[in-house]
């Protein structure tokens, strides 16, 4: 079996219409995974920290990580839909989206990791962060980033 491709949603339109130009660069034919990572609620809403105790009950933690949990099953199933994929394997990953990716990835052996970029500049991506910087810098195999430039704008 061949090794899969990653095509990393965060459910945005910019990510689908990023998705759907690497599917086309990629080919028909080609075996891909569907990949979104979880917003899990902060363990310290439950522990508290230094001084003060948890804000969240264990019962209301669990219902906010059951949440987070069916908002990205939909987002895979979403990305899936709209890209018209079948048969894909869906992964749903928690943790910080560069890290858990770029473990993924290498779990799977991927072949490439698919992800668009919301171009932030300079601030805020210093400020925020970049996934897609992240994958470029650490992913074990190459990384296809897609911005919005060129993108169908119905997918």
């Amino acid at each position: 079996m061949t090794s899969p491709v990653l095509l990393c949603s965060d459910g945005s339109d910019l990510s689908m219409r990023a998705l759907a130009a690497g599917v086309v660069l990629l080919g028909p034919g080609t075996r891909v995974a569907i990949v979104t990572v979880m917003d899990s609620p902060d363990p310290g809403l439950l522990s508290g920290s230094g001084m003060a105790g948890g804000v969240t009950s264990p019962e209301e933690f669990d219902r906010k990580t059951d949440v987070a949990a069916a908002e990205a099953r939909a987002i895979v199933a979403d990305t899936r839909e709209r890209l018209g994929i079948e048969g894909a394997d869906e992964y749903i990953l928690g943790g910080v989206p560069g890290v858990a990716i770029c473990q993924l990835a290498s779990e799977l052996s991927a072949r490439a990791v698919v992800v668009g970029s919301r171009g932030h500049g300079g601030l805020k991506r210093a400020v925020l962060g970049s996934v897609s910087d992240h994958l470029v810098r650490h992913a074990p195999c190459p990384v296809l980033v897609t911005g919005d430039k060129g993108m169908a704008e119905e997918v």
